[in-house]
């Protein structure tokens, strides 16, 4: 009978990281640092999932690392703010079919962030739900930003809202400073974004998008992960009204789900759900929206 087994182990130069896993997939969290899911795929095969090899079994330290994996943050991004390190280890309890994480209260932010990950017992699907609580004295505006930091080599498919509006606009983009339109890595269709992964180009990308669909997939392995969330119509968004971000450099893409933007006040907190799902023997498919439509149908609510 199949069933969700967690049990403590070492990875990646971690002594303590716990494993959550199913005949199909596993999930890694590490909890010596983090929490970061640092390792999702299929049982003994790739992992979906950037580990960033230079930080990999680190810990301690004042100075925020990248780690890579999964990890739960706050928008709007400030340099104090955002990058509170997440060095230490954390506290973990078994749920069903899964593990609660809770770290400490940030010192500088007085936020306290737990993740809830919970995997089927007879299939891929995910579910993370991300909890922002504010700790501190006074109200916080913020966001519940949720990145995945995916693995090398890979393509995204983002959509494109396809709703009718008339005479009126119905999609909105966000641009960094340092992104460039004419990127080679980066495809703008009729219904979709199509960002590619290349290992040789350092220089950083970012765009953020209003993702009225509520997913976006990633490429890799012959591998098709796919990442969902709900996105509210009439709600207020961090960076120019943005729900789904995502950026990419020379060793990982990151896909950014974000909730509305709020004031969170004192002992209140604020939940966001993601969902995964991982598909085998999908090939990567080419620019071609028509050949991305026939792999994601039945996929994703296109």
């Amino acid at each position: 009978m199949a069933e969700v087994s967690v049990q403590r182990i070492s990875y990646g130069g971690w002594e303590n990281c716990v494993q959550i896993k199913n005949d199909i997939v596993d999930l890694i969290v590490t909890v010596d640092v983090g929490p970061r899911i640092i390792r999702y795929g299929f049982v003994g095969r790739e992992n979906e999932l950037c580990e960033v090899e230079s930080t990999m079994g680190s810990r301690g330290g004042d100075e925020w690392k990248i780690y890579g994996g999964h990890r739960l943050w706050h928008s709007p991004e400030d340099k104090r703010r955002t990058y509170e390190p997440d060095n230490e280890p954390v506290a973990w309890e078994e749920i069903a079919n899964g593990i609660r994480t809770k770290q400490n209260i940030e010192p500088r932010n007085r936020i306290r962030k737990e993740m809830e990950i919970s995997l089927s017992y007879d299939n891929t699907s995910v579910t993370i739900l991300h909890s922002l609580t504010n700790k501190g004295t006074g109200p916080v505006e913020l966001s519940v930003w949720s990145i995945s930091a995916m693995a090398t080599g890979g393509k995204e498919i983002v959509p494109f809202s396809q709703r009718d509006t008339g005479l009126l606009p119905n999609r909105l983009m966000s641009l960094w400073p340092y992104t460039e339109l004419d990127d080679h890595r980066i495809f703008f269709g009729k219904k979709y974004i199509i960002l590619q992964q290349d290992p040789g180009m350092e220089h950083p990308l970012k765009i953020g998008i209003s993702n009225e669909n509520g997913w976006a997939v990633y490429f890799n392995h012959a591998h098709l992960f796919v990442k969902c969330f709900t996105h509210y119509m009439k709600a207020r968004y961090p960076d120019f009204g943005v729900s789904y971000e995502t950026y990419v450099n020379d060793f990982m893409l990151e896909m950014e789900t974000l909730s509305p933007l709020i004031v969170l006040e004192p002992n209140s907190y604020v939940e966001h759900i993601e969902k995964w799902e991982l598909f085998d023997n999908v090939p990567m498919p080419s620019n071609n929206e028509s050949e991305i439509e026939k792999i994601l149908t039945g996929r994703v609510s296109l």
